[in-house]
């Protein structure tokens, strides 16, 4: 359900002149416990417990924003400077501690895809789309493909890869090279030549890291395999993954490896990519990257999200973690857990060998794309919008985690604010804070934030609609739970919608025939809005299947309760000139009434539905309100036929009469003549408009059919005359001559 952003003046006024009068069906609890709800809110050094409990978290600070929409790799030095890798622009941006920057190296290449530093100090980078490498110096600024050292041409190589992933390094110094297009890893020795290491009938290998025993351990997108690579370029599987392709590994100091899955096995659930951008002044190339999640630069999720799996040092593997809303771009093992960076809401989740996990860090970006540690924390490079971030190792002394905004829909008196806390945890390490308005948005005119005692008394804020909590993390605070008692103002119910047609009779027959067997439906009008095309019949307005019956009328209403209170309805009707309202029916907890129109003299009425809320509510406590509907007619009885006269002339029978109707126009008239076919014929002046008409006309007399039997009285004739009113009832009368 979509919420109002806001309140009208009017509105405001009208909703305290109600909480003056009533209050509405008891006092209500908004709660969040639940790992789901605590994650819409905003932490800030503080870890969200799968468990849904609130600790204290590693600080997240951002260092530095790039003029780049994406960094796609980020690696560090030892003196703890960053260097990003980055697209649209392409460049390679190194970032001091202290958030100072220079840009290494600029390309006319469509991205910087991969980053690492050598243990020479040098930086190598990889580009797209000619999958190059280049050595750059740490020191020199402001390189281009024109004055920078090229390590690695894929047009050299008798294979051609098309795509380069990763990069990495082992103890001697030798760069390792993850490509595709075909899938491969190339190795290059200091001064040395590149080499074909490992070759792979995968389409990619995307993803490189090196084991405490300097086996290459790489992630393969195709069929998602894990390969162990000795140092001889010998490799084998050690995990056939349920995914298609794995977009990041990791390994712990006791050989366990950690891999990250994503995409259905036989297809690519990413759609290609179309990269687009400048390769010269005068021309636009565009690559499609087949399948690659790291080359995903939209924000569509994958269908079932990503996986990462736990291959034990003895081989053995299992599903340690999955999401069905994140794709994870790259894992870190750290001393606290396994770290995992995803997309595409931002996220880093830290995750223990139990299966248990924590969402540790909310990033002001799409993307949250790579991690590189470094003596003063872990950097994070993020995508959409390129920027670098600096995650603490250690836990914050202290966190502060807001609480998204809470709708109750109505104005509402703020109660009790009730909070459980973990186990060693109390009141004393942590600060409650709350604060209200009455629009969506607390940046526009909300109360300040006001400290409260938490499950002692209420909170002490102004009546209002929205509602937000925040709570000052201290000295190991655990908080399990927070709840928030509120009391909303009772609002009068309202009748939204009315249609009224006779004629048509709704029962317990009716509602169970087949559609094919109804007789009629009753509808209300279609919603006016040429900007929205609806494939979904919105609840409450479907089709309400009814029988055609010219005895009945049937009324059926749209109706809501802000306050979600059970509803009863009344109906009333008033005559034209009428000054009461007089009960129909009272008490009815359908939305449609069916009626006997024989109730009701013919004439023009009009009925009133009103709505209240009193089975919410104590007596005297109830709100009301109402709708009147259009103009409407019963007519149920027939026109009187008077004056009918006929006799023979020339050969015709020529008649004369009056029809009269009490409510409705004269609609039309037939004549039949010796049970003969009927045949319409028109009132004197032509136009039927009138509750009276009046009828001249000849009617030709039927010749004898051939074969049938002489009349005894070959001169006498019968005339039948039938009447209709503009509800179609009809009266017949007949007339014999001779």
């Amino acid at each position: 359900m979509i919420r109002r952003s806001g309140v009208t003046l009017l509105s405001v006024c009208a909703i305290f002149f109600f909480a003056a009068t009533a209050k509405a069906q008891g006092t209500r609890l908004w709660s969040q416990s639940r790992f789901e709800e605590l994650e819409k809110g905003k932490p800030q050094g503080v870890a969200i417990t799968s468990d849904g409990h609130l600790v204290a978290g590693p600080e997240s600070k951002l260092i530095y924003t790039t003029p780049s929409t994406y960094v796609w790799s980020i690696a560090t030095d030892r003196a703890g400077n960053a260097y990003l890798a980055t697209g649209t622009p392409a460049s390679v941006l190194k970032v001091a501690p202290d958030g100072r920057s220079t840009k290494l190296f600029s390309t006319k290449e469509l991205t910087v895809q991969a980053v690492c530093v050598g243990a020479d100090g040098a930086v190598y980078a990889a580009v797209l789309p000619s999958g190059k490498v280049y050595k750059l110096d740490a020191q020199a600024a402001d390189r281009t493909e024109d004055n920078a050292t090229l390590v690695f041409d894929p047009a050299t190589t008798d294979q051609k890869p098309k795509y380069v992933w990763d990069l990495a390094f082992d103890r001697e110094g030798r760069l390792y090279i993850a490509a595709g297009g075909p899938a491969g890893i190339y190795r290059v020795a200091p001064g040395g030549k590149p080499e074909l290491f490992f070759k792979s009938d995968e389409q990619h290998i995307r993803t490189l890291e090196f084991d405490a025993a300097g086996n290459l351990i790489a992630g393969s997108d195709g069929t998602g395999l894990v390969y162990r690579i000795d140092k001889t370029g010998k490799g084998y599987v050690i995990f056939d993954a349920p995914k298609r392709e794995i977009t990041s590994v990791a390994v712990a100091p006791n050989g366990a490896v950690y891999a990250a899955a994503v995409g259905e096995k036989g297809r690519s659930n990413l759609p290609p990519l179309p990269v687009t951008g400048i390769a010269t002044v005068t021309a636009t190339i565009t690559i499609v990257q087949p399948g690659s999640v790291q080359a995903f630069s939209g924000n569509t999720l994958v269908p079932d999200g990503s996986e990462i799996y736990e291959i034990a040092p003895n081989g053995a593997p299992h599903k340690l973690w999955a999401n069905r809303d994140d794709i994870v771009y790259a894992l870190r093992w750290t001393r606290e857990g396994l770290l995992a960076s995803t997309g595409n809401r931002g996220r880093v989740y830290r995750i223990q060998e139990s299966g248990e996990y924590a969402d540790v860090a909310h990033l002001e970006a799409s993307q949250a794309t790579g991690f590189a540690d470094s003596p003063g924390g872990i950097y994070i490079g993020t995508a959409n919008t390129g920027k670098a971030y600096l995650m603490s190792h250690e836990t914050a002394a202290s966190g502060i985690y807001t609480s998204d905004v809470f709708d109750a829909g109505v104005f509402s008196q703020w109660g009790r604010a009730e909070i459980d806390t973990g186990a060693g945890a109390n009141a004393r390490s942590f600060d409650f804070l709350a604060r209200a308005g009455n629009v969506d948005n607390p940046q526009r005119a909300w109360s300040e934030w006001k400290k409260v005692s938490p499950n002692v008394g209420p909170l002490g804020l102004d009546p209002a609609r929205f509602v937000q909590w925040k709570a000052e993390l201290h000295n190991g605070a655990d908080i399990g739970s927070v709840g928030i008692n509120y009391l909303p103002v009772n609002v009068a119910p309202v009748v939204d919608e009315i249609v009224v047609v006779p004629g048509a009779r709704v029962s317990a027959a009716s509602l169970q025939l087949p559609q094919q067997q109804q007789g009629t439906t009753i509808n209300f009008p279609p919603q006016q809005n040429p900007n929205v095309i609806s494939f979904n019949q919105e609840p409450g307005r479907e089709p309400l299947p009814a029988q055609k019956d010219k005895s009945a009328v049937t009324v059926r209403w749209l109706a809501h309760d802000e306050n979600g209170d059970e509803l009863s309805f009344s109906v009333y009707y008033r005559g034209d000139g009428e000054e009461n309202w007089q009960m129909l029916k009272d008490k009815i907890t359908d939305r449609y009434v069916s009626f006997e129109g024989g109730l009701l003299p013919d004439g023009p009425y009009r009925l009133k539905v009103v709505a209240s809320d009193a089975p919410s509510h104590n007596p005297g406590e109830a709100l009301t309100g109402e709708k009147v509907s259009d103009r409407f007619v019963i007519d149920t009885t027939p026109p009187v036929v008077t004056d009918l006269m006929a006799k023979l002339a020339n050969g015709k029978i020529h008649v004369t009469l009056t029809a009269t109707d009490a409510a409705t126009p004269i609609a039309h008239a037939e004549y039949s003549v010796d049970a003969g076919p009927w045949q319409y014929v028109e009132p004197v002046g032509k136009i039927s408009d009138a509750l009276t008409e009046r009828f001249e006309f000849d009617a030709p007399l039927n010749p004898p059919a051939p074969g049938t039997a002489a009349p005894v009285n070959a001169s006498e004739h019968v005339i039948t005359v039938r009447v209709y009113d503009r509800y179609d009832n009809a009266v017949a009368a007949k007339a014999v001559v001779r």
